[in-house]
């Protein structure tokens, strides 16, 4: 049975977060909020935590995972910055409700590529028990949005949550609502944006032209 915490959405209680970040350096599979919805989280290294978000997610060896981060230097180190104007870009629109598909750098494990390209996608949720779980392992937390098998939307009242997945993960984290739209999705690895999927982040900035 997984183990359920409420942590304040705004001022997250350290005790809280250290234990929830022990748990994921333990192999756990958490679920936690962000600024578009709940995500299912592990960590980096874990490919059994990962195996089972696939299995909870009934999604093949293909499912692109995103890599949540903290800021544009952690970024820097699992995706390649490769101009000024990219740069920008993500320093305008981050934190925020966007995952950003990015060319991976040499220290992102091959499993989590696109299996065609080398490819990874890249958030920063503009959330406060995100931030605080990322700062607290030192590195990037492994997601993918708690959409269920036959949903298109995700899961949004945490109890509900802990109901449906109590014995599928390990912690159900309570950061309140926190929204029911996935990011929005830009890829970001030619010269010209494009949107691949419309959440919550606005998708006009990249639509322009």
């Amino acid at each position: 049975m997984s183990q359920f915490f409420q942590i304040h959405p705004v001022d997250p209680q350290p005790r809280l977060i250290r234990q929830a970040v022990e748990l994921l350096r333990q192999g756990a599979v958490i679920v936690y909020p962000t600024d578009s919805a709940y995500a299912l989280g592990c960590h980096l290294e874990d490919k059994k935590a990962m195996d089972r978000i696939r299995r909870i997610r009934q999604v093949d060896d293909k499912h692109n995972f995103t890599l949540v981060c903290g800021d544009l230097s952690q970024i820097s180190a699992y995706a390649k910055l490769t101009n000024n104007t990219l740069f920008r870009i993500l320093n305008s629109h981050t934190p925020g409700p966007y995952t950003f598909i990015l060319n991976a750098t040499s220290e992102v494990p091959r499993r989590l590529l696109h299996p065609r390209r080398r490819t990874i996608g890249i958030r920063i949720p503009d959330n406060a028990i995100a931030q605080a779980l990322v700062a607290e392992l030192g590195e990037p937390i492994m997601s993918s949005s708690l959409i269920l098998p036959g949903e298109t939307m995700p899961l949004t009242d945490p109890e509900e949550i802990r109901e449906q997945l109590e014995h599928q993960v390990d912690l159900v984290i309570d950061g309140g609502h926190c929204g029911f739209e996935p990011s929005t999705v830009v890829d970001m690895t030619d010269e010209v944006p494009r949107v691949v999927r419309r959440g919550k982040g606005e998708s006009e900035p990249f639509e322009r032209g």
